[in-house]
């Protein structure tokens, strides 16, 4: 079955709905669903269980939280990932905090769902990729998923996960199309996907920069350089596993995240390796990130910004010339 990443997620929620009476849905605009993915459950749920809420992050965040607590299980939209920001009170101080300080007597299954990164010249109010964010708090898992078959999978685990989940959907992707498996399908939050095999180097590419790695593998591959590619699906907890595994099976990284130099994945990846597989290494890490800045409105300065395909193919060509192949 394929399917538009926009419409996987849709599924995923009306069968969590449909599966669990206690699933339900807040957030921003929920209602008429200007992304699409949480169109028509209104009609069929009611508005006791999908709500819109006042445009106030902080709000919408605390309600979340609380409803967690009573035994709800909450999905909180909020629509563009850069309005977590205003909503972080209460996901930092008390989804990622209260089941340590309660020991264990309070569960909180809620799941922040955002949709993030460039590509769609949304400007810098509405185009970050604040996962490693966070990631940074310890106690929430973070899911990023680059494709329509993750974005279903993953969501679904993350709604019957009894700790606080953020979604973070590529904004750039959500109309591409994808295989989606029948029936039931989920996928473990922490569990790295090997996309493509390869002997020469490694790319751990996030998100939507899954699609930028394929090309430029592809276009290496025409000058004989043999690419291996891994999801890494979850950027917190990561699969190291996987990672270490490929990179000790190449001998060289490259990371790709559309997060901003000064705070992606790709400088915690990179020290993971270092740390635990640096024998193994036959050339610096090279990240391929966004530049500390915001995110431009103009289309080309934005393409500019965002990691392409023709960057990650000059990292892999640096490190293939500066080591042989």
């Amino acid at each position: 079955m394929r399917k538009r990443m926009i419409h996987a997620i849709n599924d995923a929620l009306f069968e969590e709905m449909e599966r669990d009476e206690r699933v339900i849905v807040i957030g921003e605009d929920v209602g008429a669903s200007i992304f699409g993915d949480t169109r028509g459950l209104l009609d069929r749920f009611g508005p006791d269980r999908v709500r819109d809420m006042p445009i106030s992050e902080a709000v919408m965040s605390g309600m979340a939280v609380g409803a967690a607590a009573a035994g709800y299980r909450v999905v909180c939209h909020l629509m563009y990932a850069n309005f977590i920001y205003t909503a972080f009170d209460a996901i930092a101080n008390q989804a990622s905090r209260l089941r340590l300080m309660t020991n264990g007597q309070i569960r909180l299954p809620v799941v922040f769902m955002a949709a993030g990164g460039g590509g769609r010249s949304n400007a810098g109010q509405h185009s970050d990729y604040p996962h490693v964010p966070v990631a940074s708090l310890g106690g929430v898992y973070v899911a990023t998923p680059s494709c329509s078959a993750d974005a279903k999978g993953l969501l679904k685990t993350a709604i019957r996960t009894d700790d606080p989940v953020f979604f973070l959907q590529p904004t750039s992707r959500g109309g591409e199309m994808g295989d989606i498996p029948e029936g039931d399908h989920t996928v473990p939050l922490v569990s790295a996907h090997v996309t493509r095999q390869g002997d020469d180097v490694t790319i751990v590419a996030v998100g939507a920069m899954l699609r930028i790695a394929t090309r430029a593998a592809d276009a290496l591959a025409e000058e004989g350089v043999s690419v291996e590619i891994v999801d890494p699906r979850t950027s917190y907890p990561l699969d190291e596993d996987a990672i270490l595994a490929s990179v000790r099976k190449t001998g060289r990284l490259v990371v790709v995240d559309e997060a901003r130099a000064a705070g992606s994945v790709a400088n915690h990846i990179s020290a993971l390796v270092c740390e635990k597989a640096f024998s193994a290494l036959r050339a610096p890490i090279i990240p391929v990130t966004t530049p500390d800045l915001a995110v431009a409105y103009s289309p080309p300065l934005e393409k500019a910004m965002i990691p392409g395909p023709d960057d990650v193919v000059a990292a892999v060509q640096r490190l293939i010339k500066e080591t042989g192949q």
